[in-house]
């Protein structure tokens, strides 16, 4: 271990680093409802990291997790992660998500247009919205809502509510919970009508 707490590695490999905002099971602090709706359910993860929190859904019965991400090894890690799992279908691609929707269908090819019963995006659209035009990140999440069957389920900024309100209330999803509880973000669940 190095001065800052870092593992370092005998062949002197780079460092780990942590890259989220807490641990993965308060990653779903105040949107923990859904995963007792996982049973059957197929999920899809926005700005996965390295798979925990999809882990969380398939370990309590959903049949496929698929997800994206940026961080490459991040994605290894998921698919290293989910590939004893043989009762769950999934599929982890690296996706720059400024690309937009074409980002992700070139990733995912026909596998792109699969419909998800619920939809996690955690600690991902204040990134996004760093480096994306407005109009790019509405479109991307407008088009990620119209692949939400049930659950759309966020966490983030507290200003991000009404655009996310206005983006997926235009794909016919509703907030049903908004949770301020978490000791690092507020999260919500958008929902869709039966």
């Amino acid at each position: 271990m190095n001065s800052n707490g870092y593992l370092t590695f005998k062949d002197g490999g780079a460092p780990l680093m942590r890259r989220v905002q807490g641990f993965h099971d308060i990653r779903l602090d105040g949107i923990g409802d859904i995963l007792f709706r996982a049973r059957g359910a197929t999920v899809f993860d926005i700005g996965c990291n390295r798979g925990l929190a999809g882990f969380e859904f398939a370990a309590n019965g959903a049949e496929r997790v698929m997800g994206c991400d940026i961080y490459e090894d991040g994605i290894i890690a998921c698919r290293h992660l989910f590939c004893d799992l043989r009762a769950v279908k999934h599929r982890f691609e690296v996706v720059d998500l400024t690309g937009g929707v074409d980002a992700m269908k070139a990733a995912f090819g026909a596998d792109a247009d699969l419909k998800h019963d619920m939809v996690l995006m955690l600690a991902t659209y204040h990134k996004l919205r760093r480096i994306m035009p407005a109009a790019a990140l509405s479109e991307l999440v407008r088009w990620f809502g119209s692949k939400t069957n049930r659950y759309f389920a966020w966490r983030g900024h507290e200003d991000e509510l009404p655009i996310l309100d206005d983006d997926l209330g235009r794909v016919g999803l509703k907030r049903v919970q908004t949770s301020f509880i978490s000791d690092i973000q507020p999260a919500a669940i958008w929902g869709r009508p039966a």
